[in-house]
């Protein structure tokens, strides 16, 4: 009798990725404007005196009313009119990606019905455009999640859009309190649209690409090294300025806090006292590629802080196009 050998091949999966060698770096200021999957709680007043509702928390997203689903605070406003009986209307409501439903109570005040809590349904701020993929049209920006302040919770986006926007002034960065970038957002004048946002930045398509826009090479993290680098930044005069850092530690492993640098050009120490909120997504560049982008500032020496490898931003926003 014959013996049969048999043999396992084992089949792994090669994944490759869309994102392009060269890209264009940013720099650019952007306003960026998002709407959330449900209306946020973002605080409470008192009414007639007293509290109402504290079965809610902030950062609770309000879905529907009598199970009518809510997009914005003025579909939150109407539905309760509508619906409201015995003081009190049905709504469902989110914490923490699991749902619930409570009644939520009124009080009258003046001849209107008060719910008691401070809600948003749309977040507008400003950030730094990391890079642009000229071979997809996606592009990244922050190289870190937009989230609730109060909470540091994520914001779940159901549409979004970034502007052009022109820097006005900076408030300087002092230790113990990270200033910020000023700017004019124009509404009239959109970047692209906003798809997605996660712990390595928020990303989209954009039509804003300039003929022969100039590209950098992708630089991988193994290829960083410490000493020289810049980054790129808008200016008081509203222009994209090269500012030199020193990078002073490289963490492969880290997800979010792989560059630890510091600030090292009088330039930016004069113009805004070191890094400041509004400056998140500012491409990192070292011999001639861009390697990452600025995320965080510490709080205690505002001219030090951390960026992302690009590589990570890249592949997140490769998501848009898979």
């Amino acid at each position: 009798m014959k013996k049969i050998l048999w043999i396992l091949i084992l089949f792994i999966p090669f994944i490759t990725f869309a994102y392009s060698k060269y890209i264009i770096p940013g720099g650019d200021t952007l306003g960026i404007e998002v709407n959330s999957k449900g209306i946020i709680v973002v605080g409470f007043y008192k009414v007639n005196g007293q509290y109402i509702n504290q079965d809610l928390s902030i950062g609770d997203k309000i879905t529907h009313v009598n199970n009518i689903e809510v997009n914005t605070t003025e579909d939150l406003v109407n539905l309760i009119d509508k619906y409201i009986n015995n003081n009190h209307v049905n709504i469902t409501y989110e914490r923490k990606n699991k749902s619930y439903n409570l009644d939520l109570y009124l009080s009258l005040f003046n001849g209107t019905y008060r719910t008691g809590l401070y809600v948003k349904g749309s977040i507008l701020g400003i950030g730094t455009l990391t890079y642009i993929d000229p071979n997809t049209n996606v592009y990244g920006v922050l190289g870190h999640s937009l989230n609730i302040s109060k909470t540091n919770e994520r914001i779940e986006i159901k549409t979004g859009f970034s502007y052009n926007a022109n820097v006005t002034s900076f408030t300087r960065s002092i230790n113990g309190s990270p200033g910020s970038k000023n700017a004019n957002i124009d509404k009239q004048n959109i970047f692209g649209t906003i798809k997605r946002n996660s712990n390595y930045g928020i990303f989209g398509i954009t039509n804003e690409i300039k003929k022969n826009e100039d590209t950098l090479e992708v630089g991988l993290i193994d290829e960083v090294t410490l000493g020289k680098a810049y980054i790129y930044t808008t200016n008081e005069d509203n222009e994209i300025a090269q500012f030199e850092i020193k990078i002073l530690e490289v963490d492969k492993n880290n997800d979010e806090k792989n560059i630890f640098f510091k600030i090292v050009d009088e330039d930016m120490i004069n113009m805004s006292g070191g890094i400041v909120q509004g400056m998140s997504g500012s491409p990192i560049i070292q011999n001639n590629k861009i390697i990452g982008a600025v995320t965080r500032v510490l709080v205690d020496d505002v001219k030090e802080g951390y960026g992302i490898s690009i590589i990570t931003m890249l592949e997140e926003g490769d998501n848009l196009i898979k």
